[in-house]
């Protein structure tokens, strides 16, 4: 089995959460002035590193709140997990 903590209700199984992508992706303010391309990279392009990554994820079968974690890609291993709005944990620690 493997935990996640969420930081509202702490460790949790995996099943309960569902990673719905990459984390600190700012939506651009004026769309309308985009050009299709700009759109696109938007939408679709995401860094997908080899290493440390931070994603955002939903506790869907708990509280339903959504919260960042730094994820290792390659061992799967999580770091930590943390609110929207806070510090990454490897952010706070400096």
């Amino acid at each position: 089995m493997f935990l996640i903590e969420c930081p509202w209700c702490g460790e949790r199984d995996e099943s309960e959460f569902n990673c719905v992508g990459e984390a600190h992706i700012a939506r651009p303010l004026e769309t309308e002035k985009m050009s299709d391309q700009e759109w696109a990279d938007y939408l679709f392009m995401r860094s997908n590193p080899k290493g440390l990554h931070r994603e955002q994820w939903l506790h869907a079968a708990g509280c339903r709140r959504y919260f960042n974690a730094e994820r290792d890609t390659v061992s799967y291993r999580i770091a930590g997990t943390y609110k929207i709005g806070e510090p990454a944990p490897s952010e706070a620690k400096k």
